[in-house]
């Protein structure tokens, strides 16, 4: 194509994900302009798509002067630095209208000052969570565009037609103003964070019990078929039955123990601090991986600390059964504990910021395409369309009868886990918040007890009406 011609859409970026989103885009009937900052790299691809509907630029400007207006151009770089540096170069060469959307796992707060940044000069920008990796960006992903209403109108046609659909309907909406889009795609990788350590600590039990790969791939491959149907469950099997084509080993074995991050974790940990809402179970599955990555210090510490004696492998297939159907509660009850936790974040985000977060519809769209595509987000998704003002998605009818009937296995699943010295964070994480949750009276009246001792920072009693402070004029204490 003539690099004059009114194309439909740029993008910038031709790594995997972009050029996966690229070919997406063109195979649902859209041209697109391609540019990356290494010209090879931009004719090399177009060259390897013949006839496609694919514009090779060597320059952004030519870039933009082959888009139709209003001009769509998405980024597909490195979050940070190197996004404003694109921006910064496309400014001067867009017209009022045009709409900017950074595709990459960007920092909600980043997008809103870019978005400051862009409105007064009349440009549109879009902070759009992607998720779905490499298979999702070319067969279709879930999409979070966030930004102002007037982008939807425009960009709807292509995302929808670009998106993932499960039973027909495309996974993506406008999820709100601002940094709305990229903070929900956050908030889904925390969660993702979660998922992937509960797996992990079901195969650690497992594993543990004296299962082969092979038998634990079946185990997983079982559930994937009942009520944890799950992308994450789908490979986890997938991987466990992988053989190491050199040695014949399960290939899971074989790979080292230290885990990496890329820090949406991180800000979702922040980010729920600075809002006073627990997340505990992400938070788990966070510092999981960061003591993985401490793999010396753990191979000193496990020569020096004691810890009881592995208990023996189980003898009997019904004693597996047993063992299995436990774990798979207790994987369950966690699960739907990290999303409570995950969803309960967002709507007190979107209190805070009046995004007007609609919770069932994210649920919905996180259905297909993404990482964390699962069964049980059709049962999300009815519990806030039944109830849109749901205070914590444990409360939902269906979630209070899975949890009340999963409990018990959990806790022996948790308890076992620790008499054998087994680390389960985020299993053990997620029941105390249940516990926590369900508990009409904590302990933090001793809490307020002491607070009041050594600060006087009072408190209120159960015989009074609240909101009355009280405070004690303590003994004094000697030491």
């Amino acid at each position: 194509m003539s690099p004059t011609q009114a194309n439909d859409f740029g993008l910038i970026g031709l790594a995997v994900m972009g050029q996966n989103l690229v070919l997406n885009i063109e195979s649902r009937g859209f041209s697109v302009s391609v540019f990356n900052r290494s010209p090879a790299v931009t004719e090399a691809f177009v060259a390897a798509n013949p006839g496609k509907q694919l514009t090779a630029c060597s320059t952004l400007p030519a870039l933009v002067q082959s888009l139709a207006l209003p001009r769509k151009l998405m980024i597909m770089v490195k979050a940070g630095a190197a996004v404003d540096e694109v921006i910064e170069q496309l400014v001067p060469l867009l017209s009022a209208g045009d709409i900017i959307i950074d595709g990459g796992n960007s920092l909600y707060s980043d997008t809103e000052r870019r978005d400051a940044w862009l409105t007064p000069l009349g440009l549109r920008f879009v902070g759009a969570g992607v998720s779905g990796g490499e298979e999702g960006a070319r067969k279709g992903p879930a999409i979070m565009p966030g930004g102002p209403a007037s982008t939807w109108a425009v960009l709807r046609p292509i995302f929808e037609a670009i998106a993932a659909k499960v039973d027909g309907v495309p996974c993506v909406v406008h999820i709100g103003p601002g940094g709305a889009g990229h903070y929900v795609k956050m908030i889904h990788n925390g969660i993702e964070y979660g998922d992937m350590q509960l797996i992990c600590e079901a195969y650690s039990l497992l594993k543990a019990a004296g299962l082969s790969s092979d038998e634990m791939a079946s185990v997983f491959a079982g559930w994937n078929q009942g009520d944890l149907q799950s992308y994450l469950i789908e490979i986890t099997a997938v991987a466990l039955a992988q053989r190491d084509p050199a040695t014949g080993q399960p290939l899971v074995e074989l790979i080292q123990d230290q885990a990496g991050q890329k820090g949406t974790g991180q800000w979702t940990q922040l980010n729920a601090a600075e809002n006073a809402v627990v997340i505990s179970t992400i938070n788990a599955a966070v510092e999981a991986r960061v003591l993985s990555s401490q793999k010396p210090l753990r191979l000193r510490a496990s020569g020096l600390l004691h810890g009881p004696a592995p208990a023996p492998p189980l003898a009997t297939p019904e004693d597996k059964a047993r063992l299995v159907a436990q774990v798979h509660d207790a994987l369950y009850a966690s699960k739907v504990v990290s999303y409570a936790q995950g969803l309960d974040l967002m709507r007190s985000m979107s209190d805070k910021k009046q995004w007007a977060l609609d919770l069932g519809a994210i649920a919905g769209i996180w259905r297909g395409g993404c990482i964390i595509r699962a069964r049980f987000l059709n049962h999300i998704s009815a519990a806030y369309a039944a109830d849109p003002g749901l205070r914590n998605l444990m409360l939902a009818p269906f979630f209070q009868q899975l949890l009340n009937r999963s409990q018990q296995a959990w806790r022996t699943v948790v308890a076992q886990a620790v008499m054998q010295g087994i680390p389960v964070p985020a299993f053990s994480a997620s029941l105390a918040y249940y516990d926590s949750l369900r508990s009409a009276r904590l302990s933090a009246n001793l809490l307020q007890a002491q607070r009041d001792f050594f600060g006087a920072h009072t408190y209120e009693r159960t015989d009074r009406p609240a909101g009355e402070w009280f405070h004690t004029d303590w003994p004094e204490v000697i030491d």
